[in-house]
């Protein structure tokens, strides 16, 4: 198993690697940005060529002026996280289930919560809010507010 300096040095330097930034705050923690168009070439290199095959999960930040999605993912030698930014009036990238097909739940999720549309998802129906939400509310955005609904109590006079 590779150390992590090395680790991170056969990343930067792969062929056709285009990242915005890599990083390790701490020991077996590496962090790289990349641009939306060089998300899925940049999964399919850190599966293929350096074992991270597994998705811990994906999550989401409402950074005001655009939308951050982190890729969390994990290998014996580290966790990696692979940050996205995203423009907010276009919220759009591509679904990474053709690479990794555990992430459909996660992508689900995110178009969920921030209605960030997941391109060429394999199943795009709603997992985590009811069927009865209302269209182009999102929870997890920071503009969004809680409307509650009207209470109606079983029985009462109209």
């Amino acid at each position: 198993m590779m150390d992590q300096t090395e680790l991170i040095e056969k990343i930067r330097a792969h062929p056709g690697q285009e990242l915005i930034e890599i990083s390790s705050p701490r020991e077996r923690r590496i962090f790289v940005s990349v641009k939306p168009e060089n998300l899925i070439k940049t999964i399919r290199l850190l599966k293929d060529d350096f074992g991270f095959y597994h998705v811990s999960t994906i999550s989401g930040v409402d950074k005001i002026s655009c939308f951050e999605i982190l890729y969390h993912l994990a290998s014996r030698s580290a966790s990696l996280t692979v940050r996205v930014e995203i423009d907010r009036n276009n919220p759009e990238v591509q679904s990474i289930c053709g690479v990794i097909p555990g992430a459909i739940l996660y992508e689900r999720e995110i178009q969920d919560m921030f209605g960030i549309k997941i391109i060429n998802i394999p199943d795009p129906r709603p997992l985590v809010l009811p069927d009865d939400w209302p269209e182009n509310n999102y929870p997890l955005r920071k503009d969004w507010s809680f409307q509650p609904p009207e209470e109606k109590i079983p029985g009462e006079k109209e």
